[in-house]
């Protein structure tokens, strides 16, 4: 089905691969890189409460020390405003000094546990320093109370007393690094835990993404590479003159489109190529045969005029012997009436084949006959029926059909007696190949531009081979025997002359035959043309 999808949908689907598969490793790029991240802020944040704890613990062992010294000194003799050795106004303002750096080291230490509880992480849960915190508060408060008495130094019992909270400050303070140490060691279970789980997600991810990116290819060559491969060899082949190859592909796209447009593109091609062929063919034929009109041309000119002379002294020999004839036997008895009739019929029979070889070169001479011929506009369909109505009187066709559809007025520039002898030619020629009850039709039409004059019968057709020479002069398949092979050639060269062709075609003998005239057509406002005809 995604076969049939088209390449901007195959394309998008692509896309989302690659966006999948970069938004899978990123992920799971940047779900390491700040796991990381959070734990380094973790420990780092952490790692910053050491200082101050340590900071703070010293700071109390100092005061435990000047503390010592005063209850040492206490052990020894003295009054009550001086301790011996010791001068009670400078331990006094040691311990305030002390007790004081302890409050800002312990201020300290609360800030950044403050800092440290921004993160979720586990290794942050500070409640247990928070809950120190405050008793070292509760502590110091205790101390600051026993210590606002001004004569406190010489006071055993309050002595005493700060010397417990002291001692209670200096195990609170020690137990602040231990409570990082002891979640340290528990992070690190956890830590475990977590990083096996993202490298796990983390083969996922990337085998994941190896097999998508293995489906995009795969889908890439599929829908675009192949197609493409297949598109390029067929062109080449094609180039390479394999017009019958035709490309095949099974998608049903913008390629197969691309593929059929191609196919039919050759095809056209293929099909206009033969038809060229075919015209080259037709072409060169009527040239051989012009060649062959010209030199038959050329020759009849010699031919016709060293003929008629000699015809023309028997016909008129065989006319004055005729004439004698009557003059000498015209009184002979009836006994020699017989022969002066066979006497008689030879010299017409000498005079009627004189002149039809007369005929005969002079059909001959129209080939070179030089000459000036106006054409004029004519009614093709008027000069048809005329030319049908003379035929129709003939005797020998009346057992045949002429069927005539003038269609419309088409009026062309031509000489009415040539084309008359034009389409004589091809009625009779019809004519004869019918058989009794045979129909000749005759269609005018206007195509392409042009008159067009068909005759199409059903008699006996032609082969390949009388289609070949057909129009070549003095060549006849005519069925009663009769002819001269040169009304075809006449009527060819008539209507290139008139600058028009004339095609043939017929599916083979018993088959009917078709003959096509095709002639220009008039234009308005054109002055007759003149013109000279030559072999």
């Amino acid at each position: 089905m995604l076969t049939k999808w088209p390449i901007r949908n195959k394309l998008l689907i692509g896309i989302g691969l690659l966006l999948v598969i970069v938004a899978t490793l990123s992920g799971s790029g940047f779900l390491g890189v700040y796991a990381y991240r959070s734990l380094v802020r973790s420990l780092s944040g952490r790692a910053n409460e050491l200082p101050w704890a340590a900071e703070l613990s010293e700071q109390v062992s100092d005061l435990r020390v000047i503390i010592g010294e005063i209850r040492s000194a206490h052990g020894s003799k003295g009054d009550g405003d001086r301790v011996p050795g010791l001068d009670r106004g400078t331990l006094a303002d040691q311990f305030a000094d002390h007790l004081q750096e302890i409050g800002s080291k312990l201020a300290s230490y609360r800030e950044q546990l403050l800092v440290n509880d921004r993160d979720n992480s586990s290794i942050t849960d500070s409640h247990e320093e928070w809950e120190t915190v405050r008793k070292i508060d509760a502590s110091l408060e205790r101390i600051v109370d026993a210590s606002s008495d001004g004569n406190w130094i010489a006071d055993a019992a309050c002595l005493e007393t700060i010397h417990i909270e002291l001692e209670q400050l200096q195990a609170l303070s020690w137990k602040l690094p231990s409570f990082l140490h002891r979640r340290i060691i528990d992070f690190a279970g956890e830590v475990r835990i977590e990083y096996r789980a993202l490298i796990i997600v983390t083969w996922i991810t990337t085998v994941s993404a190896t097999l998508m990116l293995g489906l995009f290819i795969r889908l890439f060559y599929t829908w675009v590479f192949r197609p493409l491969r297949v598109l390029i060899q067929g062109s080449r082949r094609v180039a390479a003159g394999e017009f019958g190859y035709r490309i095949a592909l099974d998608t049903q796209d913008e390629m197969s489109e691309l593929a059929d447009a191609l196919n039919d593109m050759t095809t056209r091609f293929e099909t206009i190529r033969d038809g060229l062929d075919r015209q080259v063919q037709e072409r060169t034929k009527q040239v051989v045969r012009s060649e062959q009109l010209a030199s038959v041309g050329f020759l009849a000119a010699g031919v016709a005029h060293e003929i008629n002379n000699p015809l023309a002294s028997i016909a008129l020999c065989a006319e004055s012997l005729e004439g004698r004839m009557h003059e000498i036997l015209g009184a002979v008895s009836d006994a020699a009436s017989a022969d002066r009739e066979v006497i008689g019929n030879y010299l017409r029979m000498i005079q009627n084949e004189a002149f039809r070889c007369k005929g005969i070169t002079e059909r001959l001479l129209d080939f070179s006959r030089m000459g000036d011929v106006t054409r004029q506009n004519t009614d093709l369909g008027e000069l048809i029926q005329g030319v049908i109505d003379m035929v129709g009187h003939l005797g020998r066709y009346q057992d045949k059909h002429i069927e005539f559809f003038p269609g419309e007025a088409l009026v062309a520039p031509v000489n009415p007696q040539e084309l008359k002898q034009v389409v004589l030619n091809l009625i009779t020629n019809g004519l004869d190949s019918l058989s009794p009850g045979g129909r000749l039709r005759i269609k005018l039409a206007k195509n392409r531009g042009q008159a067009e004059i068909v005759f199409s019968d059903d008699g006996c057709g032609m082969t390949d081979e009388v289609l070949k020479h057909l129009f070549e002069p003095f060549f006849t398949r005519r069925r009663n025997g009769q002819g001269t092979g040169l009304g075809l050639s006449i009527t060819f060269r008539i209507v290139e002359d008139h600058g028009g062709h004339i095609d043939v075609h017929s599916d083979g003998p018993g088959k009917g035959s078709q003959f096509k005239v095709a002639l220009p057509l008039a234009e308005i406002h054109k002055e007759p043309e003149h013109r000279y005809q030559a072999a």
